[in-house]
């Protein structure tokens, strides 16, 4: 049985539309105006145990709002959602024990106090083993280079040092499921693969199941081997990342360095010219088409270097985010769950 098994699952809101001005704002007292938001749409979804999911989407397609309706933070409007067999909106003690949710954007650790205090709350609240803990904590607090931090009040720390606390923190009771909310958003170049790395390890090592969203490309090659792509509360596609290129790029980068300086004079014959830097040209080329381009140009000309490769996967990604997948007849918006309660109920 899948791990996460979602049917037909939706969340509808009634957003009220506040007009400009006073006198608007006094008749919106008596009479108010409401529009409806359709932030998920009757997605069905199934994730094995053990998988590294990516999910993505533009702005307001859902997938925040899916990953809160898992955790169990809001409930739907219809459908309905299993994890490990729990019904999250349920807030199951059992079920609260066994997954974990990271927002980017949202704290949960104690701003003023150092995370050591907050860590000792989270193992009184999940109710862990003090031996249990103190292994847990050691080993994640080691991995991700803490040790030396966690006197320190959380305010003191840097951005990528807070989003590791919030790691450990998520991890100490040693979920099963792991939701990831944007973990890498803000952070610098290091910080973002630090926590790349430990997470494929982590998830290598404990094979817990991770799905994640994310608007960093470099995350999902990294991370997952399967790509579920939401938008507009629909889900567009469900498939392995060399999927995505196969389905939804139809060219190929073909970068060609040319003896000597001398270019064709032809460039625009071969493909859709990208970029010229003598004696180096860069073509967008079909895919049907490299072979035979290739070697008409071999035929012809003396080539130093040549590069084939695929078009950059944010590229791709962008192309499928702009394809409509409903008429826009309402909007969707992540934005609109702020209507919802966001604190998650964490004790058991």
């Amino acid at each position: 049985m899948p791990i996460i098994q979602i049917e037909r699952l939706a969340k509808h809101y009634r957003v009220y539309q506040k007009q400009e001005g006073l006198g608007a704002s006094m008749r919106g007292l008596f009479r108010r105006q409401f529009r409806d938001v359709l932030a998920v749409r009757g997605i069905d979804l199934e994730v094995e145990k053990g998988e590294f999911v990516a999910f993505l989407g533009p702005n307001g397609a859902g997938k925040t709002t899916t990953l809160k309706l898992l955790s169990g933070v809001i409930t739907p409007s219809s459908g309905s959602a299993l994890v490990m067999g729990h019904v999250p909106w349920q807030r199951e003690n059992a079920y609260r024990r066994r997954f974990a949710l990271v927002m980017g954007q949202k704290n949960q650790l104690w701003w003023d106090l150092p995370a050591q205090e907050s860590f000792r709350l989270h193992q009184q609240i999940y109710r862990i083993d003090p031996d249990s803990f103190r292994q847990t904590l050691d080993e994640l607090t080691g991995l991700l280079e803490l040790r030396d931090l966690l006197k320190q009040p959380v305010r003191e720390l840097s951005l990528g040092e807070r989003m590791k606390m919030e790691l450990t923190a998520a991890l100490l009771h040693s979920p099963e499921v792991l939701f990831l909310d944007e973990p890498t958003i803000g952070l610098d170049v290091i910080a973002q693969h630090n926590i790349q790395q430990f997470l494929r390890y982590y998830q290598e090592e404990r094979d817990i199941t991770i799905l994640l969203t994310s608007h960093y490309m470099k995350d999902v090659g990294v991370l997952c081997k399967r790509v579920v792509i939401i938008n507009r509360g629909h889900i567009q596609y469900d498939g392995s990342l060399s999927g995505i290129l196969d389905r939804f790029s139809g060219h190929k980068i073909v970068t060609l360095q040319f003896a000597a300086g001398k270019l064709p004079e032809d460039l625009a014959a071969f493909g859709e010219v990208l970029h010229i830097e003598a004696p180096r040209v860069q073509w967008q080329i079909p895919r049907a088409r490299v072979t035979e381009i290739l070697s008409s140009i071999l035929s012809r000309h003396v080539i130093e270097d040549m590069v084939v490769e695929e078009p950059p996967l944010e590229k791709v990604i962008a192309d499928v985010f702009a394809q409509d997948v409903l008429a826009p007849d309402s909007a969707s918006s992540d934005d609109a769950t702020d209507t919802e309660p966001d604190a998650m109920r964490r004790t058991p």
